[in-house]
């Protein structure tokens, strides 16, 4: 299958955005986070912020509470969070984010299934992995996997939000996600 290789303008500047990233999980804690740990070194190593950083056990409620919170802050542009996408009864971060959305990234959830084919293969068909914007804030919702972690990262979101991707990006088009 083939794959596009990410360009860079280097003659276009850098734009930091601010990422809070939220660990969905009844397993893990600040101990043994992988997964978040993962994601935050590979947003600090991009040349970005982490604005946030939270983990909470896998409950609908307190998963768009806190999500709402990083969404009505200003200080934060883009929220990532890892875990819950499967398919058991105890995976509800995609119903939790779903009806935060105004928009839905329909493509994000495509390219993801497809970069993630290439390193898991037919599982990747277990994986809700999805995206949308709420409030002019960008959400990503990742598996819990290190590996979908550093698929999402590494083959999406790492070009997506740097500002000098091309032929376009993310990032030059958050000023206007609010736009009447």
């Amino acid at each position: 299958m083939p794959t596009a290789t990410p360009r860079l303008d280097n003659t276009l500047p850098f734009v930091s955005v601010r990422i809070a990233v939220l660990t969905v999980s009844d397993t893990r804690d600040s101990t043994n986070d992988t997964s978040g740990d993962t994601l935050v070194k590979r947003i600090v190593e991009a040349g970005h912020a982490l604005a946030a950083r939270a983990l909470v056990h896998d409950d609908k409620t307190a998963v768009a509470a806190q999500v709402r919170e990083w969404i009505a802050d200003p200080d934060i542009d883009v929220v990532i969070t890892t875990g819950g996408t499967g398919l058991t009864g105890r995976d509800i971060t995609v119903e939790a984010l779903r009806p935060l959305f105004d928009k839905e990234i329909d493509g994000f959830s495509a390219v993801f299934h497809q970069i993630s084919f290439t390193t898991v293969g037919t599982s990747t068909i277990q994986s809700r992995a999805c995206a949308g914007v709420a409030g002019g804030t960008y959400i990503f919702a990742l598996p819990g996997s290190t590996g979908a972690v550093k698929d999402g990262w590494d083959g999406i979101l790492r070009w997506q939000l740097d500002s000098r991707h091309r032929p376009c990006n993310l990032v030059e088009i958050m000023p206007r996600l609010n736009e009447k």
